[in-house]
C-alpha cells in the first residue's frame, strides 16, 4: 500500500512537471524577444508563460530586477511541486535545493569576513537554498561562531563534519571550502539516487547517474583550470574532486596532474564528449566566459558555454524517460538556462548590442 501511495505521488508530481515543460520559451518565443526594443517589450512577450509575476515591475525595469522576477516564477512552481512530494520523492527534491544552499553558506562566510550588512546578504542568497536557520548565520559575530552554527543549525552540516574546521574558513580559502561542500553533496546525492530501496536499479537511478556523472566531471575541469596560476597545490586540487563520473579514476588522476590547457584536454580525451568540447574550443581560441557571460558574436563558443549546451542536451533526455524523478531536476535545469537566456537578450537590448542577441542556449 505504501509502495502504491509512492507511486502515485511521484506520478501526480511527474504530470504537473511534464506540465511546467511545456510553458517553457519556444524557438518563437525567442524569435519574438530579439526583435524587442525594449525592456518593456520583453516583459509583454514573457507575459503568457511568467503571468503576474512580472506585473509588480516598474516601466523599463533593469535586467537585474526582470532576473529576480522570473526566478521568483521557478521557486514559486519548485515550492508548488515540493509540497505535494512525500517520500523518496520529497527527500530528493530537498537535494536539488542543498547546491544552493552551499552556494548561500559561502557567500554568508564571505560577508561574515568582509563585515557586510547582514540584511545585504540575505538578500543576495538565492531563494531555492533559503533554510529556516539561515538568518541565525548571520547573527555569528566571528568564523568560529559562523561554524559552529553552520555544523548545528544547517542540512549541510554532513557535508562539513570530517572535512573543514573553523581555520579553513577565511578568505583564501573560501573556494576550496565551496568546492569541498559540492563534492561531499554530489558523492552523497550519486550514492542516495543509487541506493535508497525506492530508486536502486529505476530509471531514475540511470539517468540521474549520468546527470551528475556529468556534473561531477564539469566541476573536475573547472577546478583544474581555474586553480591555474593559484596557489593551489596539485595534492590539494585532487582532493576537490568529486570521486566518481567518466573520467574517474583514470582521468581524475591526470586532470591532478596537469599543468596547462592542453594537458587538461589531453586528460579527458578519452571522453567523446570532452574532446569534442576542447577540439571545439581550440578552434574558436580560448576558455574564456564566453557568450552568455558577454563574449561577442564572433568569438565562438567558450568551454563554459559548451557545458552548458551539454547540460541542455542532458535536460531535455530526461523527458523521454518516464516514472522518474529526474524530470523535476532537469525541468530546474532548464528554466535556470531560460532565466540566463532572457537576462542575456535583456542585457543586450539595453546595452543596445543587438548584433550579440542571438548568442543563448537552446532549451526547447
Amino acid at each position: 500500500m505504501e509502495g502504491m501511495f509512492y507511486n502515485v505521488n511521484g506520478g501526480f508530481v511527474e504530470g504537473i512537471v511534464r506540465g511546467y515543460r511545456n510553458t517553457l520559451l519556444t524557438a518563437q518565443n525567442y524569435s519574438n524577444l530579439t526583435q524587442c526594443e525594449s525592456i518593456d517589450d520583453v516583459k509583454l512577450q514573457l507575459g503568457p508563460a511568467y503571468g503576474d509575476t512580472l506585473a509588480a515591475l516598474p516601466p523599463n525595469p533593469s535586467t537585474s530586477s526582470l532576473a529576480n522576477k522570473t526566478t521568483e516564477k521557478l521557486v514559486a512552481d519548485f515550492r508548488y511541486l515540493q509540497a505535494q512530494a512525500t517520500g523518496s520523492l520529497a527527500k530528493f527534491m530537498e537535494y536539488l535545493t542543498y547546491g544552493y544552499m552551499i552556494d548561500n553558506v559561502a557567500l554568508l562566510i564571505t560577508g561574515t569576513l568582509h563585515e557586510r550588512d547582514t540584511r545585504e546578504l540575505l538578500e543576495r542568497c538565492h531563494p531555492l537554498g533559503w533554510f529556516e536557520t539561515l538568518p541565525v548565520l548571520c547573527v555569528a559575530t566571528n568564523i568560529e561562531e559562523l561554524y559552529n552554527s553552520v555544523l548545528i543549525e544547517t542540512p549541510l552540516a554532513p557535508y562539513f563534519k570530517g572535512s573543514l574546521s573553523h581555520q579553513d574558513l577565511d578568505e583564501l580559502n573560501i573556494e576550496i571550502v565551496r568546492n569541498t561542500l559540492y563534492k561531499n553533496y554530489l558523492e552523497d546525492f550519486y550514492h542516495f539516487v543509487n541506493n535508497h530501496p525506492d530508486m536502486r536499479g529505476t530509471p531514475t537511478a540511470e539517468v540521474m547517474s549520468g546527470v551528475l556523472e556529468f556534473e561531477a566531471d564539469r566541476r573536475a575541469i573547472n577546478i583544474t583550470i581555474n586553480s591555474f596560476g593559484t596557489e593551489l597545490s596539485k595534492s590539494e586540487r585532487q582532493k576537490l574532486y568529486p570521486q566518481f563520473g567518466k573520467l574517474y579514476p583514470e582521468g581524475s588522476l591526470m586532470l591532478s596532474r596537469a599543468d596547462d590547457i592542453e594537458s587538461v584536454g589531453l586528460a579527458v580525451s578519452g571522453v567523446g564528449d570532452y574532446k569534442s568540447f576542447f577540439d571545439q574550443m581550440n578552434q574558436s581560441g580560448g576558455v574564456g566566459a564566453g557568450n552568455m557571460a558577454g563574449g561577442s558574436a564572433n568569438e565562438g563558443k567558450s568551454l563554459e558555454d559548451l557545458f552548458y549546451q551539454k547540460e541542455m542536451e542532458l535536460s531535455k533526455l530526461v523527458f523521454t524517460h518516464q516514472f522518474t524523478h529526474a524530470v523535476i531536476y532537469a525541468w530546474v535545469k532548464l528554466r535556470e538556462q531560460e532565466i540566463r537566456n532572457i537576462t542575456w537578450i535583456a542585457e543586450c537590448i539595453a546595452q543596445n548590442q543587438k548584433d550579440r542577441i542571438g548568442n543563448y542556449i537552446t532549451v526547447f
